[in-house]
């Protein structure tokens, strides 16, 4: 029971208590303050009550079999512990809930009761899995939604002893195998989500197995790690602040050889001290009444820590976090196999938010223009990257908030088989609400509109805004890393080893600060059950003032005044970090010992080289080009088509999903073909135009060739209908008149040898 404390009752309890006289005069006052000491009292117990629920849920959790915070049913079909090479990764099915059932598929002829599937593979840094599926709109949800098939790829607490980071793609792509093998005719490969950490981890194992993989979504992913804007990206800092990763090393081996995850969890706790100190605490006990459910569910997620092993780890922070070697190709694997992202052949879609502070865009895109110095060398490659931008939203909100789930993943899952059209290049996707006044809204799926516009490397350049001078601080910061991690396993490493018990393990695995927060506040504690029955006397009888209250107005400003303090706290923290690594890893001298100083005409030396365009690739792209002038003159009436099509809006730089949904539709009844074939036709004619522009043109009538006249007007019926879905400029128009006028002219050149064939018949 919930009643308001601004009650006949509460004046009259004021007056026996004598309290107006604290206050002549001004009796409403004294209510007021009575009133809200009470409602801060019981408020207060209720809050510590959710802190004991917390203590008691985080043990219950960690207790669990396979600890996840999926809100989905879900089937095990592989579990990585019985590979070959053994990890604590496994795969399962999820089993889609009534009202999100996997429904009949528009898209493919091939299969016309199935879309394909869909894996997410959830974030393993700190965190337990689950992220993915943690609410009914998720990523999961998404996708089950759409009527796809959906698998999810999580893991167990502890690791696997002796597994690595290769170990682990390897298990990746025996997941995919699975997937594939159990959806043999799929419309196109498996989608692939990776989130996180999960996303760099993904298009590690897609260069390595890149046929496994259909479109990769990479939400929140940091995979270029110096990248940042000045005065906003501190995390960056870090390991150069702390002497490079040298302390992994340490923390691993005080844990015996593993990693504990509560320390990358306190990472980021610390960005926000504001958030972590006050406010996450705070919201909570100022709406106690209503805020239980959701603390506790996030709390679940976010106190279910895991570990890495120690190798795993120093591998991540020395190639990736300090080394930032990823996206400069100088990763090998144990095979000899080069990793390599430009080798990735199918559609990668990044996703990434302004208002991120652990995966900014830079940090999320900079790996275009990390390996792609010109939009030449990016179609050389025939690589397709789309990327999507979000003005505000946190990091965890990318995967948590329903929001999100109802619109960008929606938007992306529902048209992924778009994304998979779509020829090599550059783009960004755009999601905007459907309206009355959206033109051809029938043609619109749900209630957002998806477009997509040709971008360069330029356009990311704008947003990553690389720094030359940055990038050799951090290049020095590395290569001192290196020298620090030699010295701390040469000099100290064997001592601190042999020093290390069990026993010590688990005292520091134990007393680690964010697990000792969830422990003390649980039944185990001798207060607990006084809590508990309090907080139910409460609950019993729970009043509480009216937002009016000037006491809980001072409260709010009081708390207002907090976190401004903290956030103060934070920015001259921030600042300061900033200003130590540049000074200290800008020095001259120590970039010069780091090998990074002044060729013999004074130039700096660059310490960020791109990997540039191998010889055998421009072999490799010779050799395509010439296959495909070959077939410039190739192809029946549907490729015709597309080419006309794509000719039309070939300077648009634009697709959007009305149109992709209308072509989908008109070419399913001009060819049996799937969405394979489909996307075949597409980026081939896509790219003759590219190449050989007026011979692909020249070569229209021949392709249609053969084809009766009623076709051939039919499919330049499609292509008008096609081009004027929405407005064409004037070029546009003139370029449309063109390709009519060519099938208009191939129509009645058929029309006396039809006439014939019908006399003959006759």
């Amino acid at each position: 029971m919930n009643q308001s404390l601004s009650s006949p009752e509460f004046s009259s309890l004021t007056r026996s208590l004598g309290l107006n006289a604290l206050f002549p005069g001004n009796a409403s006052l004294t209510t007021a303050a009575v009133g809200y000491t009470v409602d801060a009292w019981q408020r207060f117990v209720l809050y510590a009550d959710v802190m004991r629920q917390r203590g008691n849920q985080y043990a219950e959790h960690l207790a669990e079999r396979t600890p996840n915070v999926l809100d989905f049913r879900a089937e095990l079909l592989m579990d990585g512990r019985e590979l070959p090479r053994p990890v604590n990764y496994g795969l399962v099915r999820i089993i889609p809930p009534d009202d999100l059932s996997t429904g009949p598929d528009p898209v493919s002829a091939q299969d016309p009761g199935r879309r394909r599937p869909f894996v997410v593979f959830d974030p393993r840094a700190g965190h337990g899995p689950g992220i993915g599926g943690f609410k009914r709109d998720s990523e999961i949800g998404a996708a089950l939604r759409a009527g796809h098939p959906c698998y999810f790829v999580g893991f167990l607490p502890d690791p696997i002893p002796g597994q690595t980071i290769e170990d682990v793609m390897r298990a990746e792509a025996a997941f995919l195998e699975k997937v594939i093998s159990l959806h043999p005719e799929s419309p196109g490969k498996p989608a692939v989500i990776g989130n996180c950490q999960a996303g760099w981890q993904v298009l590690m194992t897609a260069a390595m197995r890149p046929e496994l993989f259909g479109p990769i979504i990479v939400a929140g992913a940091p995979v270029s790690y110096w990248a940042g804007w000045r005065g906003k990206n501190p995390m960056r800092y870090t390991g150069g602040l702390l002497g490079g990763s040298w302390l992994t090393a340490l923390t691993s081996d005080l844990g015996s050889g593993r990693f504990d995850g509560a320390w990358l969890v306190q990472n980021f706790e610390n960005l926000n001290p504001a958030n972590t100190i006050w406010h996450k605490g705070y919201s909570l006990y100022a709406n106690v009444d209503t805020e239980a459910p959701r603390y506790l569910g996030f709390e679940k997620y976010w106190g279910g820590h895991v570990f890495l092993n120690g190798d795993e780890m120093q591998y991540i922070v020395d190639n990736l976090f300090v080394g930032n070697r990823l996206t400069s190709a100088e990763l090998v694997l144990s095979d000899g196999t080069r990793l390599d992202l430009r080798n990735i052949r199918s559609p990668i879609l990044v996703f990434c938010s302004y208002g991120d502070n652990i995966t900014p865009p830079p940090q999320a895109l900079g790996w275009i223009t990390d390996l792609y110095a010109t939009d030449a060398e990016l179609l050389e490659h025939d690589q397709t990257i789309v990327y999507a931008t979000h003005d505000s939203i946190g990091h965890l909100g990318i995967f948590v908030s329903s929001s999100t789930g109802r619109k960008e993943h929606s938007e992306f899952i529902s048209h992924i088989d778009l994304i998979d059209l779509l020829p090599a290049g550059l783009y960004e996707a755009h999601i905007s609400d459907k309206t009355d006044a959206t033109p051809h809204a029938e043609l619109v799926e749900g209630d957002h509109l998806l477009s997509i516009s040709r971008r360069s490397v330029e356009d990311v350049n704008q947003i990553v805004q690389p720094d030359a001078d940055s990038d050799r601080r951090f290049a020095t910061a590395a290569w001192l890393s290196n020298l620090n991690l030699g010295l701390y396993r040469a000099l100290f490493q064997p001592w601190v080893r042999a020093c290390t018990t069990p026993l010590s393990t688990y005292a520091l695995t134990a007393l680690h600060p964010l697990r000792v927060a969830y422990e003390m506040c649980s039944d185990r504690n001798p207060l607990a059950a006084v809590v508990r029955d309090q907080a139910d006397r409460v609950r019993a009888a729970r009043v509480s003032v009216d937002a009016d209250n000037p006491f809980l107005q001072m409260q709010r400003l009081v708390s207002d005044s907090i976190e401004a303090s903290l956030d103060l706290y934070r920015d001259v923290r921030d600042n300061a970090c900033e200003k130590t690594f540049e000074a200290i890893y800008g020095a001259p001298w120590l970039q010069a010992l780091a090998g990074f100083g002044w060729d013999r005409d004074g130039h700096a030396v660059s310490a960020r080289v791109k990997p540039g365009v191998a010889p055998e690739q421009h072999t490799r792209a010779a050799r395509e080009h010439e296959r495909l002038r070959a077939e410039v003159a190739m192809g029946g009436l549907v490729e015709a088509g597309v080419r006309a099509l794509l000719f039309v809006l070939r300077t648009r730089g634009e697709a959007d999903e009305r149109r992709f949904n209308l072509a989908r539709e008109l070419l399913r009844t001009r060819s049996d073909r799937g969405i394979l074939s489909l996307k075949q036709i597409f980026r081939q004619q896509a790219e003759l135009l590219r190449l050989y522009p007026d011979a692909a043109l020249a070569a229209l009538p021949g392709m249609l060739d053969g084809a009766p006249g009623s076709e051939v007007r039919a499919v330049a019926r499609d292509v008008d209908r096609l081009s004027t879905t929405l407005t064409l400029d004037e070029n546009e128009r003139n370029d449309l008149a063109r390709v009519l006028d060519i099938f208009e002219a191939a129509a009645k050149s058929k029309a006396p040898r039809q006439a014939a064939i019908q006399q003959q018949a006759g």
